[in-house]
């Protein structure tokens, strides 16, 4: 079980929200809603631990995560708008090169080409992909390196429809097999059984 109790995150000194809490269960999925600058991104940043907050505590099984960062980080996936793809490497390094930063095996590489509809663009450089190529490739590592947590910022960014299909596909089989998602968006995710968490101006 994750937690978040009186979350607060200030930014160039001011509050951006305080008083927040969440909880996330083994299948289920958050959605962040609110206009731009709300603090939706700082959010997802703070529950990766790439962010501190000012106030509030975060706790997996009740253990507080800071107890050990590595640890919380290495059972999550934080997809930011920077997807850190590398445009020298081909789709395949990409994804292979991220499993290795991660400790993981590679035999999930081919799986997450296919699940995302790029296994012909395999041995393409990154740097001759579109803009939805090159999002369905930093999404797929979320399958290439399997992890508990997924923090999701913006994630149909670039997509298309066949796209859009692809990643509530694969967010359905990671609830099934008791994953976790927390996603920030202004679209509709089309995901059932979701929580929304609505941020709002302080």
């Amino acid at each position: 079980m994750f937690r978040g109790r009186g979350i607060a995150c200030e930014r160039g000194g001011r509050r951006i929200f305080s008083h927040l809490d969440l909880e996330l269960g083994p299948g289920q999925a958050l959605v962040l809603h609110g206009p731009n600058g709300i603090g939706k991104t700082s959010l997802l940043r703070i529950l990766a631990t790439l962010l501190r907050a000012s106030d509030g505590e975060l706790t997996w099984n009740d253990k507080n995560i800071l107890d050990d960062i590595n640890q919380h980080r290495s059972r999550l996936h934080f997809i930011g708008h920077q997807d850190a793809v590398k445009g020298a490497l081909t789709v395949r390094e990409n994804l292979e090169a991220w499993t290795k930063i991660r400790g993981s095996h590679s035999n999930h590489v081919n799986g997450a080409l296919s699940a995302f509809g790029i296994t012909h663009l395999a041995d393409t450089p990154a740097q001759y992909l579109s803009a939805g190529q090159h999002r369905r490739t930093a999404l797929a590592r979320l399958i290439a390196s399997p992890a508990e947590l997924w923090l999701l910022d913006e994630p149909t960014v670039s997509l298309d429809v066949d796209g859009m299909t692809r990643l509530q596909n694969v967010i359905a089989d990671h609830r099934a097999a008791r994953g976790m998602v927390i996603a920030a968006t202004h679209s509709e995710l089309g995901l059932p059984e979701t929580d929304i968490l609505q941020l709002k101006p302080q």
